[in-house]
């Protein structure tokens, strides 16, 4: 089934340069890059966007951390979007996460992981929202 997901390239992948490569691997994988901003997070849309993890306690820090330069936000479609662009990210922790994965390559961290994406179908029907409007979706 043809679906959508959203996909931040984090603070870490933008400041090393690597926007382009990742950019290659996700239309390389079958994704249609829908839509696509260069923006950095103001500190209230990042509380806001990763507000279920408020209580959690790495959430000042990730906060932080995504607010301390640029992001690239992104809403993606292919066949079993979600799932592809988890699969295509890897493990969070990238000494866990397989060769070739964007967390493998890219990642320096557990929390400087390069990028994040949507769980399911029903956030990224909230994630992509956020940050386009319908009329940005191409």
């Amino acid at each position: 089934m043809i679906e959508r997901t959203f996909a931040i390239l984090k603070p870490d992948a933008v400041a090393a340069g690597n926007t382009g490569a990742i950019l290659a691997l996700i239309e390389t994988n079958g994704f249609q890059i829908l839509g696509m901003k260069r923006i950095r997070l103001s500190q209230a849309q990042a509380e806001n966007f990763y507000g279920v993890h408020r209580e959690r306690g790495f959430f000042g820090s990730l906060v932080t951390f995504m607010t301390e330069g640029p992001v690239v936000v992104l809403a993606l479609e292919r066949e079993d979007a979600v799932a592809k662009w988890r699969e295509l990210m890897g493990a969070t922790n990238p000494a866990n996460a397989a060769e070739g994965t964007i967390r493998k390559l890219f990642a320096t961290s557990i929390e400087r992981n390069a990028a994040h994406g949507s769980d399911a179908a029903e956030t990224a029907a909230v994630e992509i929202p956020f940050f386009f409007s319908g009329s940005e979706l191409l």
